[in-house]
């Protein structure tokens, strides 16, 4: 009854050999064919079992090139050496596992590991490609391992054989670990027999409850009596220097004319201009100051009129005599340096700047003097 059951494991072996395309006379589906026309015996289908591995097996060595057994490869004997570990070995479907591949080589020889990236396989897939690390290093001698996350898919036993490829010199080959790897994967069973399967249930309405928001609650009532307090101390600061809330909000008023042309003043002299040779420059700058000044402080538009208008402009407003002759002349001499590319002397140069801050220092408004009484209070 043993060698029956050898027998029939081997028979039932001849399958996938009968898939080959290449079917001899003594092939599983003939024997299949003629056992039931001629209704054999237990005894007879089994003979018949064992003869077709027996034409199968000597058909298969055929194929094989002369004088080169199936199991022989040729492999140099230095060639690395490949290992490999699944962790863990039973996952649950969906789960994920570690399938780590290690190679012992010497230094100079090159082994590449397999790309899981492309996602080919139905049954895995590539979760992250960690980098190669190196395990130990021992004079030529090299170990190395890549480790990939995978997670799987499919229900069963499933085998896994570490490989790589290796490359060295007029050799190119696909090296395998001698142990295949074995990935138990389960899912769960669902009785649809004695448990019924019910529809969603809907939303249930609950009571409103201030338990629910006391926390949220107390933190606000918290916050809002800091802000009153910060409030109330910010208000009492600004009080003390007279400035109020309104007055953080309130944009600066705009500088007075006569103060935005003795800031100018200030810059131009001390960019230097005419001491490094830019006499245009200089009395261009120091032009367009006073003519700001004179649009800014009368409503003149002198930032549009030539210099004989200006002069002209200014004999109708009431200013000072020596004022109005120190405006003339450095109008003039503006324009002889601008048009007539004069070179004024460094005393005039100095003599212009004084003239130009003289007059709009003696025309800006003066402050009121105040009365007697106010003095005395």
């Amino acid at each position: 009854m043993g060698n029956s059951k050898l027998y029939i494991k081997n028979y039932a072996n001849q399958i996938a050999a009968s898939q080959s395309g290449k079917e001899c006379r003594h092939s599983l589906p003939a024997l299949n064919r003629g056992a039931s026309k001629l209704r054999l015996g237990l005894g007879k289908i089994i003979c018949c079992a064992a003869l077709t591995l027996l034409c199968n097996t000597a058909f298969a060595e055929q194929e094989q090139p002369s004088g080169v057994k199936p199991s022989e490869r040729v492999i140099p004997a230095n060639a690395p050496k490949i290992s490999g570990s699944v962790e863990p070995d039973s996952i649950g479907i969906g789960d994920r596992f570690n399938f780590s591949i290690e190679v012992e080589k010497d230094l100079m020889q090159e082994v590449y590991f397999p790309d899981y990236k492309n996602g080919n396989s139905e049954y895995y897939e590539i979760v992250e490609d960690c980098p190669i690390d190196t395990l130990a290093r021992e004079g030529r001698k090299l170990k190395l391992r890549k480790r990939y996350l995978m997670a799987a898919f499919q229900e069963g036993i499933h085998r896994m054989v570490p490989e790589v490829m290796y490359a060295d010199k007029n050799i190119i080959d696909t090296l395998r670990g001698e142990d295949t790897l074995q990935l138990l994967v389960t899912t769960f069973q669902i009785d649809s027999t004695s448990h019924t399967i019910f529809d969603l249930k809907p939303q249930r309405t609950l009571k409103f409850k201030v338990g629910e928001i006391s926390g949220y609650l107390t933190w606000s009532i918290v916050a809002v009596i800091v802000l009153i307090l910060l409030y109330i101390i910010a208000r009492r600061i600004l009080a003390h220097y007279g400035k109020s809330f309104s007055d953080i909000f309130r944009p600066a008023p705009p500088l007075p004319p006569h103060e935005i042309a003795l800031r100018n003043l200030r810059q131009l002299h001390s960019e230097r201009l005419w001491q490094e040779g830019k006499h245009k420059l200089y009395y261009s700058t120091l032009t367009d100051i006073l003519r700001a000044y004179i649009a800014g402080a009368w409503g003149v538009g002198a930032l549009e009129m030539t210099s004989d208008e200006i002069i002209e402009a200014m004999r109708k407003i009431d200013i000072p005599q020596k004022q109005s002759m120190d405006l003339n002349d450095i109008l003039s001499s503006a324009d002889l340096v601008k048009f007539a590319k004069a070179m004024p002397e460094a005393e005039e140069n100095e003599a212009a700047y004084s003239a130009a801050w003289e007059f709009v220092n003696q025309t800006m408004p003066q402050p009121e003097e105040e009365d007697e009484e106010e003095k005395n209070k």
